[in-house]
């Protein structure tokens, strides 16, 4: 497990394999710094949205970790999951390069102890 909160690489290079063309759903598992990673994630939310916005990004889901169901553990080591999609993997990359974002993003670094963020595309089964 990592005990990271950026990427571990060039984010062009470990979206490459996505399609260019389609939506990109983002999985974001975090975990809070204590005591007041809450409070930085919520100046990090309220700064983010012009640029998720800006690229044509939107929210589809945020929530705590309760419980599991299925998993090993009483409760996930998460504290929040957020679920973003972004129209294509270009338009979340071209957000993550804003030097503005940059700036805002100086909070989601402050607040969090760990995250993972997992790229998804639609699955044609």
């Amino acid at each position: 497990m990592s005990e990271q909160v950026t990427p571990t690489g060039d984010p062009r290079e470990l979206l490459a394999g996505l399609p260019a063309d389609e939506p990109v759903v983002m999985i974001n598992l975090l975990r809070y710094k204590q005591p007041d990673g809450a409070e930085h994630y919520r100046r990090y939310a309220r700064g983010v949205v012009p640029h998720l916005e800006g690229v044509g990004g939107r929210v589809l889901y945020s929530g705590n970790a309760e419980r599991f169901v299925i998993g090993d553990g009483e409760r996930p080591w998460w504290d929040v999951i957020l679920v973003v999609e972004y129209p294509t993997p270009g338009a979340f990359l071209k957000m993550v390069a804003d030097k503005d974002y940059l700036e805002v993003h100086k909070h989601r670094e402050a607040a969090l102890e760990r995250a993972e963020l997992i790229a998804t595309s639609r699955w044609f089964g």
